[in-house]
């Protein structure tokens, strides 16, 4: 990747700057033997040590780095102890302590950096800058390849800005809506960055219950999911292993699995039954029956909504059953390699949809569509035994409920 920095001075053209040199090792990397990485990694660390502010702020193009991690999944659990996560920490405090004439564009780029890496914990000051900035980015309508990747590096930044963190409508409701609306009627936007538009507005549903309607109703988010869901479960290559999967093909596999995880998200904190949501997840079963032989990430990501679902009755309990959602979770619970959190998933989902047939319906016609369902339900667990199958699964969910609380949590 060529590194370009507008305020060169002459010294800096007579031979490459330590930020090249870095990049051209960072490129290196991949293609090297673990104790070769090893060397390199020792080398980059002198360099970074060596580079001064200002080419601190060329190095800052690792963002591009960030997105290549996270196209590839990789995690980067020591980038805030690192020395060069400590010197971006130490500018950003730097410059927000100043009380004008702040470098906004430099904490804009740190903090891109910082999200890609999931490092740090934003202030709510740099939140109100750097939110601004990257919208400001992502609102741009050029459709060459070099702005389309700029608008989804942008949209990406946003989507890592968590559920947890509060945020004034006012920083982004204007925005990030009409960003969606002019994909939604124009399509110029790559999968990825509509799916990172949506998963940033999503996240801030987690805290703000007042955009319920804009999101189901006004935006039809469960329109569009199952519309990309269904898109994208045509396009992957189930067949192929990760290892195998070109640049573009791995692209499409993470856009579908953080659709799904977005879809989680709105099934937690969704209130409004919609028949959108039935048919979103009815793309959700189709995704676990096309991964189930070979992509046990995905088919993992998958019990996420379903569980969410049946907890917040955002469907009726026939829906899930009528659209495969109980036979998929039969067949899941049921495999030999299940982990801890699929555990939960699946007997949260089956505790779930037990309370909602036991509690009775006020409508009388309600009432007797309940009983025949809970009977339809009764006598699919008795077929093959998945009673006790489910029974056997209870040990290992209060085991993961008292060590792992912090994770049931998505």
């Amino acid at each position: 990747m060529e590194i370009r920095d507008e305020d060169k001075s002459n010294d800096d053209v007579q031979g490459p700057s330590l930020a090249n040199k870095f990049s051209k090792m960072f490129s290196e990397l991949e293609h090297c033997t673990e104790s070769e990485q090893k060397a390199k990694i020792e080398e980059m660390n002198g360099l970074v040590e060596e580079m001064n502010k200002k080419e601190l702020r060329t190095i800052l193009l690792l963002k591009h780095v960030g997105y290549c991690n996270v196209l590839k999944n990789v995690w980067n659990p020591c980038f805030d102890s690192s020395s060069l996560g400590e010197r971006f920490q130490k500018i950003t405090e730097e410059e927000e302590k100043k009380e004008k004439e702040k470098n906004e564009k430099l904490l804009t780029d740190i903090y891109e950096c910082n999200l890609l890496f999931y490092s740090g914990v934003p202030s709510s000051e740099l939140l109100s800058i750097c939110i601004p900035d990257l919208l400001k980015v992502a609102l741009k309508k050029e459709e060459s390849e070099a702005k389309q990747k700029e608008v989804e590096i942008a949209l990406l930044d946003l989507s890592r800005i968590g559920k947890f963190y509060e945020i004034e409508k006012e920083l982004y409701l204007k925005e990030i809506t009409e960003i969606i609306k002019h994909q939604q009627k124009h399509r110029n936007l790559t999968k990825l960055a509509y799916q990172s538009a949506w998963q940033f507005f999503i996240y801030r549903f987690y805290n703000n219950g007042f955009l319920e309607d804009t999101i189901t109703n006004e935006l039809h988010f469960g329109r569009e999911a199952a519309r990309e869901l269904e898109e994208l479960t045509r396009n992957v290559n189930w067949k192929k292993k990760e290892e195998e999967m070109s640049k573009e093909e791995a692209k499409e596999e993470l856009a579908l699995m953080r659709w799904v995880e977005t879809c989680a998200i709105y099934f937690q904190s969704c209130r409004l039954k919609n028949k959108d949501n039935v048919g979103l997840l009815k793309n959700i079963v189709r995704i676990y029956q096309a991964a189930k032989d070979n992509c046990r990430d995905i088919i993992d990501y998958c019990t996420y909504p379903l569980r969410n679902a049946s907890e917040n009755r955002v469907v009726k309990v026939e829906d899930l059953l009528n659209g495969e959602a109980v036979d998929t979770v039969l067949v899941e619970i049921q495999r030999q390699t299940l982990n801890e959190r699929a555990v939960y998933n699946c007997l949260g989902f089956f505790e779930n949809v037990s309370k909602r047939l036991k509690e009775k319906e006020d409508d009388e016609m309600e009432e007797v569509n309940r009983k025949a369902t809970k009977r339809k339900m009764l006598e699919k667990m008795e077929e093959e035994g998945y009673e006790d199958t489910i029974a056997s699964f209870h040990k290992a969910f209060r085991s993961f409920f008292k060590k792992n609380i912090e994770l049931i949590y998505l």
